[in-house]
C-alpha cells in the first residue's frame, strides 16, 4: 500500500523516539549498538548532497529534452520527448533528513549553531522551493509535525518568503562560523560530495538566493512585503555580508571521472549517439549566431558533411524540432539529417574526463541573473552589459574554449574521432549583430545567452526561465509535444499521495489556485 510522505515523516520521527534506529535503518550505525547518538552527521549530509542530483543527471533524465537541449529520435535508448506530465515527485524526504541531521548535530556538538544547522536551512529551502515551483502552494509550516496528520497548504507567496528567510539565516550562521583560518577548509570532506569550503558554501547559498529572487520577477512590483528588488540589491551591494560566486571555481558541481563516466556512456547508450539529436531550439540561438560553443558540444549533421560542407561551417549544424513526431524523427535520423552531441566530449570512454562537470548552481548563471536584475532596474551602479559579457565569457571558459583554439571534431559514433577541426573565434561571435549588447533588446539577449549557458546542466532552470519569460522561443504546437493541446505545460500535478491521504487540504489548494482542477496548464502565483 502506498503511504503519504507526510505520514512517512511522522512515522519515522515517532519510531525513532520510541525505539531508536532498528537493524537495516539507513540512519543506523552498525558500530554504535542500540544507541544512535553517535551516528555521524556526515552520513546524513552525504544523503542530502547526493539527493540534489535527483532527477537532474543529463541525458538519462528527460529534463534536457524538456529544456529543448536535445531531442530523442528513438524512445528505446533516450525515451520520449512528450510533455505529458502528471504527478510530480516530492522532496519531503530531504526535510526528514534535515530534521535528523539537526538532532544528531545537537547530540554530537551540543549546540544548534554549528555548521550542520546552517546547511540544514539551505537544504530545507531548496527542498520546499523545488516542490513549490512545480505545483504552487504546498505544506510547509506543518510539514513533519507529528500532531498534524493532514498538513494544511502554505500559500506559494509564504513558501517563498519563508524560504528566503531560511537562506538569509543560513548565510548569517555561516558568517558567524567562518574565520580566516577555516574559510578555505572543506566543511565536511566525508559527507559533502561537492567538497565545498566554508566560504564556498556561503557563496552557493547567496548565489542560489539570487536565482530565487530573479525567478520572482513577475511578483516584484505587487508584493511589497517580499522586498524582492531590495533583497537582490542588498546582496550585490554588500559582498562582505553576502559573498557570492566570483568564478567557476565556486560552482556547486558533480564531477565525472574515468570511473563515474558521463551518463550515456555509463548506461551503455554511447553506441547509440545517433538516437538523439540536438534541439532546433538550441541551434537556432547558437549555430545561427556563429557561436563557437557549437563546435565543442555538438557534431555536424552527417548529411551536411556528405554534401560537401566542412565541420567548421556553422550551417552544417542542423537541429531537430522537439515538436515533430518521434516516428518521423527516426526516419530522418537514419538519413543523418541532424546534429548530435559531441561523441568525443560526452560519449567516449574518456567522457568522465572530457565532459564538463555537472553544474547545480553556478557562476555563469549568476552573471546573467545580475545582468537581468540590472536591466530591470533593481540595482544601482551595476551595468547590465558588463555582467552579460561576464556571463558569456564564463560559459566559454566553462566549456574550455579560448580565442584562437583549435577543436578536433569526431563523427557520430566515435569510429572516427577526427573528421576535421574548427577554430574558436569568440571575438567574432561577440561582435555579431545578435550578440553584441543592444539595450533595446537587452533582456532577450541576456535570457538567450543564459539558456545557452544552461546546456546540459542546472536541472529545469532552462524550462523555468522560459516559463517565466518566453525566451528563447521553445517549440510547441506540434504533435511531438504530446499534450492535449500540444502546448508545453506550466506545472505538474500534485503528488498522488496528497490526493489520496490529504484530500481535503489538497482540494482546498487546487480550488483556491486553479478553479478546482489540478490543471497542468494552470498559472501559479509565481508566474501570473
Amino acid at each position: 500500500m502506498k503511504i503519504s510522505f507526510q505520514y512517512i515523516i511522522i512515522l519515522l520521527i515517532t519510531l525513532s523516539v520510541i525505539s531508536g534506529c532498528q537493524k537495516g535503518d539507513l540512519l543506523s550505525n552498525p558500530n554504535a549498538g542500540s544507541d544512535n547518538s553517535t551516528v555521524p552527521v556526515s552520513l546524513l549530509l552525504n544523503h542530502l548532497t547526493t539527493n540534489l542530483m535527483r532527477e537532474e543527471e543529463p541525458v538519462i533524465s528527460p529534463v534536457y529534452r524538456f529544456n529543448q537541449n536535445i531531442v530523442s529520435n528513438y524512445s528505446y535508448y533516450f525515451g520520449s520527448n512528450t510533455y505529458n506530465w502528471s504527478n510530480t515527485n516530492h522532496t519531503y524526504d530531504m526535510i526528514r533528513y534535515c530534521s535528523k541531521m539537526e538532532s544528531q548535530a545537537i547530540k554530537q556538538y551540543g549546540n544548534s549553531t554549528n555548521v550542520y544547522f546552517a546547511l540544514s536551512k539551505f537544504f530545507k529551502a531548496y527542498a520546499f522551493l523545488w516542490l513549490s515551483q512545480r505545483v504552487g502552494d504546498i505544506p510547509m509550516s506543518d510539514a513533519g509535525d507529528i500532531n498534524k496528520l493532514t498538513p494544511v497548504y502554505d500559500k506559494q507567496h509564504d513558501v517563498y518568503k519563508n524560504c528566503l528567510l531560511l537562506l538569509d539565516s543560513a548565510n548569517t550562521m555561516f558568517g558567524n562560523l567562518t574565520t580566516p583560518l577555516n574559510a578555505g577548509t572543506k566543511v565536511d570532506a566525508t559527507g559533502d560530495i561537492f567538497g565545498l569550503t566554508y566560504l564556498q558554501w556561503r557563496k552557493v547559498i547567496n548565489t542560489y538566493r539570487l536565482r530565487i529572487l530573479i525567478s520572482m520577477s513577475k511578483r516584484a512590483d505587487d508584493n511589497a512585503d517580499l522586498n524582492i528588488k531590495q533583497q537582490f540589491a542588498a546582496i550585490i551591494n554588500d559582498p562582505v555580508k553576502y559573498p557570492v560566486m566570483t568564478s567557476k571555481d565556486d560552482n556547486m558541481v558533480y564531477r565525472y571521472t574515468a570511473i563515474t563516466l558521463y551518463p550515456p556512456n555509463r548506461s551503455g547508450n554511447a553506441p547509440y549517439n545517433n538516437c538523439e539529436n540536438i534541439s532546433q531550439t538550441f541551434l537556432n540561438v547558437t549555430a545561427a549566431y556563429q557561436d563557437p560553443r557549437v563546435f565543442a558540444l555538438t557534431i555536424p549533421a552527417p548529411a551536411q558533411l556528405a554534401a560537401g560542407k566542412q565541420v567548421s561551417d556553422f550551417t552544417a549544424y542542423v537541429g531537430e524540432d522537439n515538436g515533430r513526431s518521434q516516428g518521423l524523427m527516426s526516419n530522418f535520423s537514419a538519413d543523418g539529417k541532424y546534429s548530435s552531441l559531441s561523441y568525443n566530449r560526452y560519449m567516449s570512454s574518456s567522457s568522465g574526463a572530457n565532459a564538463e562537470p555537472y553544474i547545480l548552481i553556478g557562476y555563469t548563471e549568476m552573471c546573467f541573473n545580475i545582468a537581468e536584475a540590472a536591466f530591470r532596474g533593481w540595482t544601482t551602479g551595476v551595468n547590465a552589459s558588463d555582467w552579460y559579457l561576464k556571463g558569456i565569457n564564463a560559459s566559454m571558459d566553462w566549456y574550455g574554449l579560448k580565442q584562437g583554439q583549435t577543436i578536433t571534431i569526431g563523427n557520430v559514433d566515435g569510429s572516427k574521432p577526427n573528421i576535421g577541426s574548427a577554430t574558436i573565434d569568440i571575438n567574432a561571435f561577440l561582435a555579431g549583430p545578435n550578440v553584441a549588447y543592444d539595450p533595446s533588446k537587452g533582456l532577450t539577449q541576456i535570457l538567450t545567452q543564459k539558456f545557452v549557458g544552461f546546456f546540459m546542466n542546472s536541472g529545469f532552470e532552462s524550462y523555468y526561465n522560459w516559463r517565466r519569460t518566453g525566451i528563447p522561443a521553445f517549440s510547441q504546437g506540434g504533435v511531438g509535444i504530446g499534450t492535449a493541446n500540444n502546448l508545453i505545460p506550466l506545472r505538474w500535478e500534485y503528488p498522488q499521495d496528497e490526493m489520496t491521504y490529504n484530500k481535503e487540504n489538497y482540494n482546498s489548494a487546487i480550488t483556491s489556485q486553479y478553479a478546482g482542477t489540478d490543471d497542468v496548464n494552470g498559472k501559479m502565483w509565481l508566474i501570473k
